[in-house]
């Protein structure tokens, strides 16, 4: 139950990462763009600096100690995504070379401040407004609606790093594991409480 709810979160704040990402660039650029590593309307990074905040900065009240402690935790987090991503498809998805005040391109002081701001936005009202409806689900769609999603951002992984270069898929064979384990748990405790409802 609690890793469906984590789960849903982690895909709510991938997408509202992907939808401000996305927005941003195609107001940039003038046309639609489709951002990120996947296909689909998820950046995962964005989910997991949601998740990151919520675990480690969620305990503070001072709204500037958050704005700046949610700038640093998310800069380090950018940079080390922006580094493995480059070492393991000698790409890069996002560059702020010519921005003031970055970090090889990785990192900047701008997008630093805006992460910052959405970390208060996160913490204060978004999360609460989330789980409180992920909290409102049956146990039934809870499950359901976790292995679909889960299921459909699996796949885009697994194509979209096939898509780039099909010789460095060894941490996805790892992330296929951890998705596949899951799923099974997931499907299994699923089908139980189906059969159980029907037998009442």
């Amino acid at each position: 139950m609690n890793m469906c709810r984590y789960f849903l979160c982690f895909a709510v704040f991938s997408f509202i990462g992907w939808a401000y990402e996305s927005l941003y660039y195609t107001i940039q650029q003038k046309k639609w763009i489709n951002s990120g590593f996947l296909n689909t309307c998820f950046c995962p990074i964005y989910g997991i600096g949601a998740m990151l905040d919520l675990m480690l900065l969620g305990w503070i009240e001072n709204t500037y100690a958050l704005f700046f402690a949610g700038m640093f935790i998310t800069a380090v987090l950018e940079y080390f995504v922006s580094w493995l991503l480059e070492t393991l498809f000698h790409q890069r998805w996002w560059d702020y070379t010519n921005w003031p005040l970055n970090i090889r391109g990785r990192v900047c002081l701008i997008g630093g401040m805006a992460f910052g701001v959405l970390t208060v936005l996160l913490i204060r009202f978004i999360a609460p407004f989330t789980f409180g409806l992920i909290d409102n689900l049956g146990v039934i769609p809870l499950q359901i609606v976790t292995v679909v999603i889960a299921c459909i951002m699996l796949a885009d992984t697994v194509m979209s790093a096939k898509s780039i270069d099909s010789s460095k898929l060894w941490y996805v064979d790892k992330q296929s594991e951890i998705f596949a384990g899951f799923l099974e748990s997931s499907h299994s405790e699923l089908v139980k409480r189906i059969k159980n409802s029907f037998r009442r």
